[in-house]
């Protein structure tokens, strides 16, 4: 377990500083299909996510490697809920090696990770509960073209209205 580093600090002053990570529950004709992305608070910007059938370990370590594939995530702070994924030895013994700094949310309080869930939000509301989808691909598709959409053309109050993407290009410049 790891103290509340992040504090409802929402806000970051560079790229990579504070990420937050976490999982979301996708209904899916009888059964559930699992969201796991991974959220930059600089300019909110969905940096990773995998979609897995099982809510399990491998689900969170997949989107953890896919972010360090795209990222310096030496000193990156990343917070989650005290879900099991997130408490177990495996999770912590990466992002530790990976020289990342660790922060859980106090127990069962979701407003101390209310950024991502806000995206998840967005993602049901503007997309899947729109869109029907009827094959697990096309489930697939549409989160990946919302994520897309979100990270490149959503604008946001809060980056001057300016996409994550926009944003950090233009603080870039």
């Amino acid at each position: 377990m790891y103290p509340n580093l992040l504090a409802r600090q929402f806000k970051a002053e560079a790229p990579n500083q504070k990420w937050v990570i976490d999982i979301t529950y996708l209904p899916f004709q009888n059964q559930f299909l699992y969201l796991s992305a991974i959220q930059d608070l600089y300019n909110n910007e969905v940096v990773a996510y995998h979609i897995s059938e099982r809510n399990d370990l491998k689900l969170v370590l997949d989107t953890l490697d896919k972010a360090k594939r795209k990222r310096n995530v030496t000193g990156t702070m990343i917070h989650s809920d005290q879900g099991f994924q997130y408490t177990s030895r495996s999770y912590n013994r990466r992002i530790e090696q990976w020289g990342m700094v660790g922060s859980h949310s106090r127990k069962g309080n979701c407003l101390d990770n209310a950024c991502i869930e806000s995206f998840f939000s967005h993602l049901k509301t503007e997309k899947l509960y729109m869109d029907k989808c009827t094959s697990m691909d096309e489930l697939h598709q549409a989160i990946g073209q919302y994520i897309t959409f979100y990270n490149s053309e959503r604008f946001q109050k809060k980056l001057g209205y300016l996409s994550p993407i926009e944003y950090r290009e233009k603080m870039d410049a």
